[in-house]
C-alpha cells in the first residue's frame, strides 16, 4: 500500500503495522521524527530548535520497548544505505546493551523481535543470512 512513493515510508507504515498486530497490546513503538525536511531558513530553524529540546542525530526509525526490552530499528529502502550519524548510533546504543537492527523488510522486522527476545503473538519466517 504505496502512499507517498517512498520505499522507506512505504516500508515503516507496514512494520508498524506488523509490529501493532505482532506485539502485546501493552508494547510501545515510536518514530522519533528527528529531522526537518524544510529547506531553506526556516527550516534550518525549525532543526535547531529541535535540535535544542534534545533530537538525537541518527536516532533510529523506530524505537520498540515490550516486556522489559528495547530494541531500536533502522529501516532502509533494498539499496539504502546508514549514514555516519547512524552508525554512530548503532554502536553507541549497542555498547548500552540495547537491542539494534537494520530492517530492510517486514521479514527483517519480525526476525529483529525474535532475534532481539521478543515475545510475540506470531511466528517469525525463517531467517535467511545476510549477503
Amino acid at each position: 500500500m504505496k502512499r507517498r512513493g517512498t520505499p522507506e515510508a512505504d516500508l515503516q507504515r507496514a512494520v508498524v503495522q506488523a509490529l501493532r498486530i505482532a506485539l502485546p497490546r501493552s508494547a510501545i513503538i515510536h518514530h522519533c521524527a528527528n529531522e526537518v525536511t524544510e529547506a531553506g531558513p526556516r527550516g534550518a530553524k525549525r532543526q535547531a530548535i529541535l535540535v535544542g529540546m534534545g533530537v538525537h542525530a541518527g536516532f533510529a526509525d523506530l524505537m520498540v520497548l515490550s516486556g522489559g526490552r528495547i530494541l531500536f530499528l533502522e529501516l532502509k529502502a533494498p539499496k539504502g544505505w546508514l549514514r555516519p550519524e547512524q552508525e554512530a548510533f548503532r554502536d553507541a546504543v549497542q555498547e548500552q546493551g540495547f537491542g539494534w537492527a537494520l530492517v530492510r523488510s517486514l521479514d527483517d522486522a519480525l526476525g529483529a523481535l525474535a532475534d532481539h527476545g521478543f515475545t510475540t503473538r506470531i511466528a517469525p519466517a525463517p531467517r535467511r543470512p545476510a549477503p
